[in-house]
C-alpha cells in the first residue's frame, strides 16, 4: 500500500521540473497527499468495526490502485494536484493493519504486533525511496522520456496493490475465530458509533502525539528527496537512496518502540508506557533540530539517523497504548489517532510550502513542537480502560501517570 502511496514522492525532483512547479505547488500536492487520508483514516476506522479488516481491506486496495495507475495522465499542477489527493486515501490502510493486530493477538504483546506490522508498513515508504528512482531510470534506458518514465513507473505499485487486494482477501480473517460473517460478528456485536470517545483527552494527547512522530515520518518521506537534491545537490537516485534508509528504518525501529511499550507495560503499567512514548518524541524533537542545522552532507545523514530512530520507536509506542485506551471502540480510536498523524503531516506541509520559510527552517520550527508535544504526553493521565468498563478505572501509581 506504502508504494501507492509514495510512489510519487522520490520522483518529484523529475515530476517538478516536467510540470513546472512552484514550491508553493509542491507543498500543495504534499499537503493534498496526506489530507485525504485524515478523513479516509476516520472512515476505515469505523468500516473496520462493521465490515471487519478482511473486506475493508480489500475494497480499499482496489478502490485506490485507480488513482495510482491514472496519475500518468496528469500534465499540469491542477491534475496532478487532484490525483495525489485521491492516492491519499490509500494511507488508511494503515488502521487496517493497526486494527487488524489489535483483534489477533493478546494484550501482553499487541504493542509488539502492532509496532512489527506499522513498521514493515512504513518500510514501504523507504522501500518506495529506493527503488521508484531504478525503476524510472531503467524505463528511460529503454528508450524513454524522462516524462513518459515517471508516469509508466506508477504502474508499478498500482499492480502491487492489486496483487496484495486479491491475497488479502484469500488468506486472512478477521479474527482468530473466523471472519465476522461466520461468527455473526456483524449482526450480534455491531452497534452504534460510540462518539463519547471524542470527549478523552488522552486520546488526543495520542493523537498530537502521533502528528509529532507519525506525521513528521510523511512529511519528511515527501520532502527528503527535494531537500537532498537542493542542500547537498544530489542526482534524484542518490536522494531517493538516503530518503530510502530514513524509511527502512523501520524494518527495526518501530518494532523496537512497540517492544519498549509491552515491557514497558509489564513492569510499570501504563505509567511506563506514557513515560516511553514522552522520552522518545523528547529526543526526536532534539535530534530534528540537529538535522536542521547539519551544514555537510554526512552530519545531515548522522542527524537523520538519529531523530529517525526516535520518531519510529514513537511511532511503534504510541500504538502500544491505543489498544488499551477504550476496548470497547478499538477500531474508532485507531482510526482517530491515525487520523491524527496525518494531520501532523498535513500541517507540516504548510510549513514546506512556504515562499518565506526555507526547509531548515521548518525542520527546526516542527523540532521544537515535537518537544511541546513531548511535555503535554508526559503530564497526561493514561488509564487502561476495558470492554465493560464505561468509564476509565481511577488512577493509581501501577496504573496510571
Amino acid at each position: 500500500m506504502l508504494f501507492g502511496w509514495f510512489g510519487l514522492a522520490p520522483l518529484m525532483p523529475t515530476i517538478r521540473a516536467e510540470l513546472s512547479l512552484t514550491k508553493a505547488e509542491v507543498g500543495n500536492t504534499i499537503i493534498a497527499s496526506v489530507a485525504a487520508t485524515i478523513i479516509a483514516r476516520l472512515l476505515i476506522g469505523k468500516l473496520c468495526d462493521t465490515w471487519g479488516p478482511r473486506k475493508t481491506a480489500f475494497r480499499l486496495l482496489l478502490i485506490g490502485s485507480i488513482p495510482v495507475f491514472l496519475v500518468g495522465l496528469a500534465h499540469d499542477y491542477t491534475s496532478f494536484l487532484l490525483f495525489r489527493l485521491a492516492i491519499g486515501v490509500v494511507g488508511a490502510s494503515f488502521v487496517i493493519t493497526q486494527f487488524h493486530t489489535s483483534m489477533m493477538f493478546a494484550p501482553s504483546i499487541k504493542g509488539t504486533a502492532n509496532a512489527v506490522t506499522g513498521g514493515w508498513g512504513n518500510l514501504g515508504g523507504g522501500v518506495t525511496n529506493m527503488v521508484m528512482p531504478l525503476i524510472f531510470a531503467a524505463i528511460v534506458g529503454f528508450g524513454y522520456t524522462s516524462a513518459e518514465a515517471w508516469r509508466y513507473a506508477m504502474i508499478v505499485p498500482g499492480v502491487m496493490m492489486l496483487v496484495m487486494a486479491v491475497l488479502y482477501h484469500k488468506y486472512t480473517k478477521d479474527t482468530p475465530d473466523g471472519n465476522y460473517d461466520e461468527i455473526g460478528y456483524t449482526k450480534a456485536k455491531s452497534t452504534k458509533t460510540d462518539w463519547s470517545v471524542l470527549a478523552d483527552w488522552r486520546i488526543w494527547a495520542l493523537t498530537l502525539a502521533y502528528a509529532m512522530c507519525f506525521g513528521m515520518e510523511l512529511t519528511f518521506d515527501n520532502v527528503a528527496s527535494l531537500h537532498f537534491v537542493d542542500t547537498f545537490h544530489l542526482s534524484q537516485s542518490q536522494a531517493g537512496f538516503w530518503a530510502g534508509i530514513f524509511g527502512f528504518m523501520n524494518i527495526f525501529a518501530r518494532a523496537l518502540g512497540g517492544i519498549a511499550s509491552d515491557r514497558a507495560g509489564k513492569k510499570f503499567g501504563m505509567r511506563g508506557k506514557g513515560l516511553l512514548l514522552a522520552s522518545m518524541l523528547l529526543l526526536e524533537g532534539c535530534g530534528l533540530i540537529l538535522f536542521a542545522q547539519s551544514g555537510s552532507l554526512m552530519m545531515a545523514i548522522a542527524s537523520m539517523l538519529t531523530f529517525a530512530m526516535f520518531l519510529k520507536m514513537s511511532n511503534g509506542a504510541t500504538y502500544g497504548i491505543v489498544p488499551f485506551v477504550n476496548e470497547k471502540n478499538v477500531g474508532l480510536v485507531s482510526g482517530i489517532v491515525g487520523a491524527g498523524g496525518n494531520l501532523g503531516g498535513m500541517m507540516f506541509g504548510f510549513l514546506f510550502k512556504s515562499s518565506t520559510i526555507t526547509y531548515v527552517d521548518a525542520f527546526t520550527y516542527i523540532g521544537y513542537t515535537v518537544i511541546v508535544v513531548s511535555v503535554i504526553v508526559l503530564i497526561t493521565r493514561f488509564q487502561k480502560q476495558s470492554a465493560t468498563e464505561e468509564k476509565p478505572e481511577k488512577s493509581n501509581l501501577a496504573n496510571a501517570i
